[in-house]
Formats: structure tokens, sequence, C-alpha cells
């Protein structure tokens, strides 16, 4: 697995994989840095040692940001580096390294299907993982390799806890969404898993919303 910058969060998750039963280790890359995606695969080709790569899922990304009247060329490069350039690149760099049968899938957004003025160029990165998650579809489909998007909505993680706690925000958040809650990050790896499983082996090339109904229409 990767990781950007918790070491902690890394290994506590390493530790809960093997008392699964499963095999893992970490490896840290900055993503969206000058020789991201060489030194994540330096420590992944070492991890490997040789077995093939059965699942990528790029889950990796810079914050949500991008209202146009206080973006800046600056977090506007950061956002495409980390949220669109890297995920693109170490697919590129996995291929030679994924079994035929193999799996990709991609977190974006549910900002991809309904207009936030704050999150501009967000979505717009957003948008360039879905377009590029149905042309790789149809790209690889020819070595069995099925290529998805997740897209979640408002979702708790340990990170954002305090967007949620602002006065207000989870109740409005709800109020919008058909499933009367916000999401988990169980939610979202469930979903993730579905596609990685062999019951996803016929969806390809498809966003799979896992927002619980945020902004479907009005509520009865």
């Amino acid at each position: 697995m990767h990781y950007g910058g918790n070491e902690a969060g890394a290994e506590e998750t390493v530790a809960r994989i093997e008392k699964a039963g499963g095999r893992a280790f970490a490896v840290r890359a900055e993503l969206g840095t000058v020789g991201d995606v060489d030194t994540l695969f330096a420590g992944l080709e070492r991890g490997l040692a040789g077995r093939l790569l059965d699942i990528l899922v790029n889950n990796a990304a810079a914050a949500p940001g991008g209202p146009i009247e206080t973006d800046t060329p600056e977090q506007f490069d950061h956002h495409f580096a980390v949220n669109v350039k890297a995920p693109y690149f170490v697919i590129q760099r996995a291929l030679p390294l994924l079994r035929d049968g193999g799996r990709i899938i991609t977190l974006t957004s549910v900002a991809t299907r309904m207009a936030n003025p704050v999150q501009t160029s967000f979505a717009m990165g957003k948008g360039a993982l879905e377009t590029m998650t149905l042309t790789l579809a149809s790209a690889l489909g020819t070595r069995g390799i099925t290529v998805n998007a997740v897209a979640p909505g408002a979702t708790r993680t340990e990170v954002n806890v305090p967007i949620f706690e602002a006065p207000g925000v989870e109740e409005f958040i709800t109020s919008q969404t058909a499933l009367n809650r916000l999401g988990t990050a169980e939610d979202i790896a469930d979903a993730v898993a579905f596609l990685a499983s062999d019951d996803g082996r016929w969806i390809t090339g498809q966003v799979l919303d896992a927002s619980g109904g945020i902004h479907l229409g009005l509520r009865g």
C-alpha cells in the first residue's frame, strides 16, 4: 500500500491486513512532486519481489478546492499534479506489472455531476479521471482488465471531521441525501471491494456513484 505522509496510519493498516491473514507492505511517496512515480514504483517492485499486481486503486488526492475567484495557478497545478497526472502515470507504470484479468479502480467524486462553485478546479480534475476511466477500459479490455471509478459524496473520515462539525453542515448535507446520512470510509471501501472482486468481472468503463443518493432531487 502507498501512503503520502501518515506513517503511523500506514503501519496500522498493514498490521490490520496481516491480522486478517493477508500480506502487506507500505511504500512512502509524496505524489505531485518530481520523481513521485519513480519513488513509488521502486518501493512497489521491491515489495512485490517478482510477483504480479492484481488490483490497482487510485485513492490519493489533494483536498477539494477551486472557487475561481480565489484559485491560483499554483493551487490549480498542485490539484492536477496529484489528482490527474499522478494516477495517469501510476497506471502507465503499473501496466507491465498488472496481470491479465486485473482491476483498476479510481476514486472520483459526485462533484462531476453537480455544480459546486467552490470546487470548480477539483471537479474538473475528477472529470478528467472519469474520461480516463472510460478510455482505458476500452484500451485494456483485450487483456481482461476492468477499469472503473467510484464517486463518493459527502464522506466522514478521520481527516475531514472538522468540516462536518461546523454548525448546520451535516444537517444540510443529510437533508439533501436520499439515505439521510453522511457516508463512511467503509461505505466507499465496500464499493471498491465489489468492483475489485470476481463479482465485478463484467463491469468496466463505469462510474459507480457511492454517495447515498446526494442531490438526486426533492425528497418526499
